[in-house]
């Protein structure tokens, strides 16, 4: 009897020992990022039968698990997918709003010191020096226009950083998880060590994009990103990248590796922060650029038409103050044909009527009846275009030129009438004898009458179809910004709010609670102490009964 004292003691102690050991792993590991509580399972030992009854024989160890809940880590991924793409929105939102308040508020307020000037040299129109004088504020305004799309230009190039930054790191994770899935094949899932680093991968994934995990029997996870990218695939890892966009080059895309081809992804629908990168860039910062070209070209067009109504101090009709609306250097980026394209058609855009942009983009296809087609990008409006010789007719304000070659059906072309224009908007005039301040009549003597004129273009709704104003276009551009970003700041709040109740429902189940696990060190150290007394105890009879038989 005494030995079997021993041997259920001996059981006592190894299974508190185990419970002590795990009971301290969780204390160790309170406060370590992505670990997942542990638990012993114990049972007792089949009982063994003495005469006609039965005793139990001890206890073991049944199993050790991790508590973890498949949905609760899957809703938290969730959670971490929209705060995360929330979040990015927001600091990319509240970048491009300060740019347009601060920076952004010379465009306007030297348009208003150009206009000064005009005032001032309508009172006096043959001084030579408020001529010059206004000239220099067309510059200023000029060059506030360039820098402002320099700066947007700096906002393509650091979200394509950006972009790339964040599908090397994709990458990175695919391969570490596929070299974490290698392992866990070997222990069939069991390892759980390996188990909490895979989760904790595979929700920082998720901060990049909406992840879908499918576990498997070999104890291995495969991940999908967005639905549709299969990213890891058992212990194979795939990769995801960029390549120059099609057709703007500057606008990234990203590609996935699929059965040995590399296919362009909707980035649009893959979520979290590469999603809200993307969808920035599309959305709200190359329209932003075509406004501010709309809004430069307006200014050229404006000023420029002005002139041409009135004459100089030399007595000739008035020359363009800035690049006329559709000089080369204007016109640069207007036109973008698809890589699939198999037709050899060269295009050209000229701008007809300023006053009827929209600042859209639009697609020109030519469908399979032979029409042209023109879909606008923001209102998805589509119209058949005239054939007029070898121009297309019919847009919001412009005209397309085929000057060489033809369109195949399905051909398709991006057309940017706006684009370029603030980068190449520049003054032209270098004298100021060439403002043409005299409205009727070559003489010029102290008529201002065309100065007059212009300077009205200030209240003049002659834009978006006569329905703003040329500081309108810059501003309407810089409010649309302002109400995104407050937007974007809302949607941090709810996705934060979302994220917090999932990861506290994690914590609830996966998390160490301290004075749980304090608790339990308590109550498996006398469950260890009564066991190995209960040794001794079993020791001492079998001495007893050893001494006695001698």
């Amino acid at each position: 009897m005494s030995m079997d004292l021993l041997s259920i003691a001996r059981t006592g102690v190894l299974a508190s020992q185990s419970q002590l050991a795990i009971t301290s792993n969780n204390i160790a590991n309170a406060n370590t990022d992505g670990y997942n509580r542990q638990v012993v399972s114990q049972s007792s030992l089949e009982s063994q039968r003495m005469g006609s009854e039965f005793y139990g024989a001890g206890t073991y160890v049944s199993d050790v698990k991790r508590v973890y809940n498949d949905y609760a880590a899957r809703e938290l991924r969730i959670g971490q997918t929209a705060v995360s793409e929330a979040q990015t929105t927001y600091s990319k939102m509240s970048e491009l709003d300060q740019l347009f308040s601060q920076i952004g508020s010379a465009v306007p307020a030297s348009l208003n010191s150009f206009f000064a000037g005009i005032n001032s040299l309508a009172d006096i129109p043959d001084d030579l020096g408020l001529r010059d004088s206004l000239l220099t504020n067309a510059n200023q305004l000029a060059n506030n226009v360039n820098q402002m799309q320099q700066h947007l230009d700096g906002q393509m190039s650091q979200s394509n950083d950006q972009i790339s930054a964040v599908t090397d790191r994709i990458n990175e994770i695919s391969n570490e998880l596929g070299n974490l899935n290698r392992e866990l094949m070997k222990s069939q899932g069991q390892d759980m060590q390996l188990l909490d680093k895979q989760d904790a991968l595979i929700l920082e994934l998720s901060e990049y994009a909406e992840v879908n995990v499918v576990p498997l029997e070999s104890g291995a996870k495969s991940v999908m990103l967005g639905g549709s990218i299969m990213l890891v695939s058992g212990e194979v890892s795939m990769q995801i990248g960029t390549k120059p966009g099609d057709p703007h080059g500057q606008e990234l895309q990203i590609t996935a590796s699929a059965g040995g081809k590399s296919l362009v992804v909707d980035a649009s629908k893959v979520g979290g922060q590469l999603g809200a990168l993307v969808d920035y860039r599309d959305d709200t910062l190359i329209p932003a650029q075509l406004e501010l070209g709309q809004f430069a070209l307006g200014v050229a067009d404006a000023f420029n038409q002005a002139q041409s109504q009135g004459f100089d101090l030399n007595g000739q009709v008035g020359a363009n103050i800035f690049t006329d609306i559709n000089d080369p250097s204007m016109q640069l980026g207007r036109v973008g044909a698809l890589s699939t394209n198999t037709g050899n058609a060269n295009l050209s855009v000229n701008i007809d009527d300023v006053g009827s942009l929209t600042g859209s983009s639009y697609e020109l296809s030519l469908s399979a009846t032979s029409q042209y087609e023109l879909k606008d990008s923001n209102t998805g409006k589509v119209t058949t275009l005239t054939v007029n010789g070898n121009t297309l007719e019919g847009a919001d304000g412009f005209s397309i030129d085929i000057a060489s070659g033809v369109m195949s059906p399905g051909d398709k072309f991006e057309i940017r009438p706006t684009s370029s224009a603030a980068s190449a908007l520049s003054v032209t005039m270098t004298d100021g004898k060439g403002i043409a301040a005299a409205g009727t009549s070559p003489a010029a003597d102290g008529d201002n009458s065309n100065l007059i004129n212009m300077a009205k273009l200030n209240e003049t709704k002659m834009m978006n179809g006569g329905k703003t104003t040329l500081t309108d276009v810059f501003e309407n551009t810089k409010l649309d910004i302002g109400g995104k970003t407050k937007s974007a700041e809302i949607s941090v709040g709810s996705a934060g709010a979302i994220y917090n109740q999932a990861y506290t429902r994690v914590q609830s189940v996966s998390g160490v609670n301290l004075d749980e696990e304090a608790a339990n060190l308590m109550r498996f150290q006398q469950s260890y102490q009564a066991s190995a007394r209960i040794m001794t105890t079993a020791t001492e009879i079998f001495n007893t009964l050893f001494s006695a038989l001698r």
